[in-house]
């Protein structure tokens, strides 16, 4: 069985009982403070550095990054949707230089 990682809100800092392949509806919200999880601050894909604070670049700008959205690109953080970094990036550079 897979060791659980930690994933905490990025409001309240509590730990959350969420696997990290787990979907995550748009409804979804944390059981203590209420906050939104289907957000840009619980994507793995958020970055405060990046252009449009999002490392997906295909990703639509999404101006309240604390709100819940409809984002396709969304990944819990601490997910790794196909369960490899590796494999991420590769599915990532050959979507970019798909013929």
């Amino acid at each position: 069985m897979e060791a659980s990682q930690k994933i905490q809100c990025y409001s309240c800092s509590k730990d959350l009982d969420l696997s990290p392949a787990q979907k995550i509806t748009r409804s979804e919200e944390c059981p203590y403070c209420y906050a939104s999880l289907h957000c840009c601050k619980m994507c793995k894909f958020y970055d405060p550095t990046a252009y449009n604070e999002c490392k997906e670049t295909n990703a639509d700008r999404i101006l309240e990054k604390e709100k819940a959205n409809f984002c396709d690109y969304f990944i819990l953080k601490g997910g790794s949707g196909s369960g490899d970094e590796k494999d991420d990036l590769m599915a990532a550079a050959n979507a970019l230089f798909k013929i």
